[in-house]
This record gives structure tokens, sequence and C-alpha cells, in this order.
């Protein structure tokens, strides 16, 4: 905190040292008395705050200025380095940082800061259901993801609005509108402190619901302590225990080294057998099942010895037709129509590749019969084809139309 008494610093230069004290405890384990000096950084605001009278009830967040909105964070950041404390009484400690919790939220619910959701939520305590209490849960991580993104995006923005003013004064000596700048800076910032605020909301709602899950299993375990008239639980008692489970995890790995896993099972009808002790697993089995049977259960696990029985195991049987068989058996017909397949056609890849029109054509040595009718069908072909020729010549195309012309 440096060598300046707290009753001397100003209030803005308290919140900045209580600030990177609670920033450092949330990134990293900080020692009980950095914990302290911010704790007390924290309430010397509070106490400032509260003489100079800042907020009032009366107000709304567009009342607030922008210099003193970051103050409405010291309830938050205190509720915070409380539970962090190390202390022996942890129920009190989580009664004062649920305290510091609900001042905050309230505040903030005062100045509608608070979603309309999450402040219904908050005055009603613990009423509503587990289906709502999740998708409450769900839209306030949204809303946390969102303003984390806020914040970085103007981190950036300010950076490179840095960068940018930096560069301007290096080439021009001459300051070119600087009312604007900050103008734009001064709403950067504000909206900076409100995503902030929005933020620590979020968490607050989450840190008073874990706080208050821990504080209702210590009440019980101190009440349980009570009436059985123990203070503490005993160290021998808890060897004793790591003891036996260290003796068990030592055992079974010693048996896992020589236990061989069994076969896994392919076939569902068997497996479903063994589930329901008809069958073991010890078992061999070739995939042959008949199909399943419905009916009263007294009939259908024994046998049926007579047509009465048969008709009665018959009574609750489905109104779809039954499989004729299973599914493993199924796959392997399947199987031996495609291996019967893919046989067929290697062999008709076979002659194909060793029929007639492979073979060079040859012509025969000798003359018959069919070779004069070969000869007579070609010659007639001929005559029919000059035949039409000439039909072409003596008509040409569209001499049947020459009338219909106007110079026709």
């Amino acid at each position: 905190m440096g060598s300046m008494k707290m009753e001397d610093m100003s209030l803005p230069t308290l919140f900045e040292q209580a600030r990177k004290i609670n920033l450092l405890a949330a990134d990293s384990a900080v020692d009980k008395e950095t914990l302290r000096k911010g704790c007390e950084a924290l309430q010397q605001c509070e106490e400032m705050i509260s003489k100079l009278g800042l907020f009032s009830s009366n107000e709304t967040k567009e009342d607030i200025s922008t210099t003193n909105l970051k103050y409405i964070l010291v309830p938050f950041y205190l509720a915070e380095l409380i539970e962090k404390t190390g202390d022996e009484d942890r129920i009190e400690i989580l009664k004062a940082s649920q305290s510091k919790l609900k001042e905050f939220l309230s505040f903030c619910d005062a100045m509608e800061l608070v979603p309309e959701d999450e402040s219904e939520s908050f005055a009603q305590g613990s009423q509503n259901t587990a289906v709502d209490r999740r998708a409450k849960k769900i839209a306030r991580f949204k809303r946390q993801r969102a303003a984390e993104s806020k914040l970085l995006e103007l981190k950036e923005r300010k950076e490179r609005r840095r960068r940018s003013t930096r560069a301007a004064a290096l080439s021009t000596p001459v300051d070119v509108g600087d009312d604007d700048v900050l103008d734009d800076d001064g709403e950067e910032e504000r909206e900076a402190w409100v995503t902030t605020i929005s933020l620590a909301i979020c968490k607050a709602l989450d840190l008073m619901e874990m706080l208050k899950k821990e504080e209702e299993m210590l009440s019980a375990i101190k009440e349980k302590q009570e009436l059985e008239g123990d203070t503490e639980i005993s160290q021998v008692v808890l060897e004793e225990r790591a003891k036996t489970v260290e003796d068990w995890h030592r055992n079974a790995a010693a048996r896992a080294r020589y236990t061989k896993p069994a076969a896994p099972i392919t076939c569902a009808t068997f497996a479903q057998d063994v589930l329901e002790g008809r069958a073991k697993v010890s078992q061999a089995h070739d995939h042959k099942h008949q199909p399943l049977m419905f009916g009263p259960a007294s009939l259908v696990g024994g046998s049926i010895t007579s047509e009465r029985e048969r008709i009665a195991a018959q009574v609750f049987q489905p109104g779809h037709r039954l499989p004729t068989m299973s599914i493993e058996e199924a796959g392997l017909k399947e199987m031996e129509m495609m291996n019967t397949w893919q046989e067929k056609t290697a062999k008709m890849i076979e002659e194909a590749n060793s029929s007639w029109h492979n073979d060079k054509w040859k012509p025969r040595a000798g003359g018959g019969d069919e070779e004069d009718d070969e000869d007579e069908d070609d010659e007639a072909a001929q005559d029919k084809a000059r035949a039409f020729d000439d039909w072409k010549d003596e008509n040409p195309r569209g001499a049947g139309n020459s009338k219909l012309t106007p110079c026709g």
C-alpha cells in the first residue's frame, strides 16, 4: 500500500489500490496480509463514500456521473476479498460475504442495473423451480460472456486510439481535435464501467448461490457433530479410511494385471439373453435364434406343452409381423449373396475378355448359297438407293409448295 497511511489517501487512490489487490487475488493466491489490507482499503472507501454522499436513493444510473460509477463496485470487491480470507470460523466469513453481495445487488437493483428476470429471482429467493434456475443460469452465462467480450473490445479500441494519438503528436506539433478525443474517451469510459458493473452482477449472483450452498453444508455438518457430541473428526479414523481406500486400489490393480478380458458379444439376441438370465457369457452361440415370443411371463419362460398354453402365450402378440431371422443371420445371408454376385461378375468379365469380338475376322475359304444370298441383298439395296437418288433429283426440296408462294 506504500508508506502513505490510508487516512491520508484520496478516494480514487484507495479504490485503485484495492482494485489491484482484488485483481491479484482473482488471478493467483495472495497472502493473508495483502487480503487484510485490501479489505481495510475497501472499508475505508465505504466510509468515505458515505461521508461524501456520492449516491442517493432517489437517483438512477443516468444521474450518477462517470467518475463515480466505479464506486458502485466497492461492496462487490469487498465481498470477494472477505470470501478468500482463511479464518477459522468459515460460516461467519460466508455470512459476511453474502451480506456485502446482497448490499451490492440491492443497490444495483435500485439503480435499474440488474436485469428484470434476475431482479425477480433475487427478490423471490430460492422459490424458483429447477428448470427456471437452469434457464436463468444459462442466460446469465451468456450475459457474462457478452460483457467480457465488450470489455476486451473497448480495451483494444482505447489502445488503438492511444497509439494513433501518440503517432499524430509525433508527426504534427499542433494539437487538433482534442475536444473530440476527450468526449470519445468519456463515453467509452462510462460504457466500460457500466459493462464492468453488469459483469460484476453476474459474478455476484453466481457467488451468492455458491456461498449459500456452502453455508448450508457447513451448518448441517456442524449440527450433526453437535448431536453426536464430536466436535471434530478423529485423525485416526481419517487415516484408517485412507488406508482402506489405498489397499482396495492396490488389490484392484494387481487383479487387473492377470485378468483376461472376455471376448465381446457381437450377437444382439444372445446379449439380451445374457442380460435377462437365460444364457451365460461362457456359453457358445452360433447366431441361430428363434423370434422372440410375447405373452404371459409364466408361459413364455417355460416350455409350452399344450394347445391351450400356446394360445394363451399368443394373447399379447404385437400387431406387426415378427422377424424370421436375427440381424446377424440377415448380415450373413447378405454377405453370402454378395459373394455369389461377385463370383458371377468375375465369370462374366472372364467370358467377355475371351469372347468372339476379340478374334480377328477371317474370310471363308469357299463360297456357297449363303454368300449368293448376301450378294443379292446388297445389289437390291444399291438399286433402291440409286432409285431414291434419281427421285430426289427430279423432285427438289420444297418444289411441292411453289403454288402457295405469292410469285408462284
